[in-house]
């Protein structure tokens, strides 16, 4: 092992292969797992996230799951807090964190820093709730693209919960969010080295699929009449996520299974898209590109390795 405590990070598109990979490091160097995915934050999406089941977490330890209801919002800032609070027990304790997960923004956060921007009045977050549910995120986007052009271009109407964010902060501070955003201050050095997964276009795009049908085979429907038999409203943050809110609509008989499948399938090959552009830009210090977890473990052990972290 390294003598200067170092934060490992597996990043990349959906489906790539990056809690196994994440997982396996885990066992070989005496790791934890901190997860990185704004959607495995919430009780009760396990089937639809890809949440790590009962047995990877019997084997390594994980934190930042299960954390909220799926009615409580969450932010990238409160990621980066939490998630640097883990870090700090983790490495006190002599093991080594790894930063698991595909949400791009929690992850600049954690890295970069937070932008100063004031608390948004609960009377604001409610305005805007009920306008999403009434209007629509594209209304609502078309809103931020005359107000806030620049985060705007950054956003589709499909990133729902972005779009209201951005409006949230310009109703309660009068200013853009990608003003705010530019006064990003750093929270502090957090040395991580950052292995990114990628895999070819057509194989990735056929792991979506199948992925998303072994989800539905496994109780995907179900999870959701859970929720909301449980009280969670169709407008909670945790149900605009891709595949919650599609297969929401075929619950309500606005489509068949068969379409609302086809829709999520279509967006999370979107949204790996945007994922694999996002890390690209980002300090990534290495890619692999391999679908077998045994060649990907050695070439990842190989070049921590020469990093001077790990050992045999």
């Amino acid at each position: 092992m390294s003598s200067t405590p170092v934060t490992l990070a597996v990043v990349g598109p959906t489906c790539t292969g990056k809690s196994a990979l994440a997982l396996a490091l885990a066992r070989r160097l005496g790791g934890e797992l901190v997860n990185a995915d704004a959607l495995q934050v919430y009780r009760g999406l396990d089937r639809g996230t890809a949440k790590p089941d009962a047995a990877a977490r019997a084997a390594v330890p994980h934190h930042l799951l299960d954390l909220l209801d799926p009615r409580e919002p969450f932010s990238a800032g409160e990621f980066a807090r939490r998630a640097r609070i883990a870090i700090a027990d983790i490495t006190t304790r002599g093991r080594v964190p790894i930063v698991v997960g595909g949400s791009g923004l929690y992850l600049r956060a954690l890295w970069r820093g937070l932008a100063p921007v004031p608390p948004v009045p609960g009377e604001v977050r409610a305005e805007l709730a009920h306008r999403l549910e009434v209007e629509g995120s594209a209304v609502l986007h078309d809103e931020l693209r005359r107000r806030d052009p620049e985060l705007a271009a950054r956003l589709t109407p499909a990133d729902r919960q972005r779009v209201v964010r951005g409006l949230e902060v310009l109703e309660a501070t009068g200013r853009p969010l990608s003003s705010w955003q530019r006064e990003t201050t750093p929270s502090g050095p957090l040395a991580t080295i950052v292995l990114g997964l990628t895999l070819p276009r057509t194989l990735l795009y056929d792991r979506i699929a199948t992925r998303a049908y072994a989800m539905l085979s496994g109780g995907w429907l179900d999870e959701i009449r859970q929720l909301l038999r449980d009280g969670v409203p169709e407008s909670a943050p945790a149900f605009q996520a891709i595949g919650y809110r599609q297969l929401l609509r075929h619950l309500r008989n606005s489509c068949t299974l068969e379409q609302a499948m086809d829709d999520t399938i279509r967006a999370t090959r979107r949204y790996a898209k945007r994922q694999e552009t996002w890390f690209r830009r980002e300090r990534v210090a290495a890619w692999f590109r391999s679908p077998d977890l045994e060649r990907l473990e050695h070439d990842a052990i190989e070049f921590l390795l020469r990093q001077g972290i790990g050992g045999h």
